[in-house]
């Protein structure tokens, strides 16, 4: 069964919020990288941990997506 335009809105804004965090902490880890070679390395590292928060966000997004593709989260529409 096909699923209705509510969570068909659902799983497309997780979807899109999972890949911003995702470009986020790419770019993040760029800046990480440019902190250590100017041998800031405790910024560096503050970077990186904020790095691995996004990225284990990324990974609920996503899930939560699947979740609703499966059909066990749905979005109700308002009434």
């Amino acid at each position: 069964m096909p699923l209705s335009k509510p969570n068909q809105d659902l799983r497309r804004d997780l979807q899109g919020l999972a890949s911003d965090m995702k470009w986020s902490a790419v770019e993040l880890m760029r800046v990480a990288e440019r902190l250590s070679q100017a041998g800031n390395e405790a910024d560096a590292q503050a970077v990186i941990r904020i790095c691995q928060v996004m990225q284990a966000g990324e990974d609920r997004l996503a899930a939560y997506g699947d979740e609703v593709k499966a059909e066990r989260i749905e979005r109700k529409r308002a009434e």
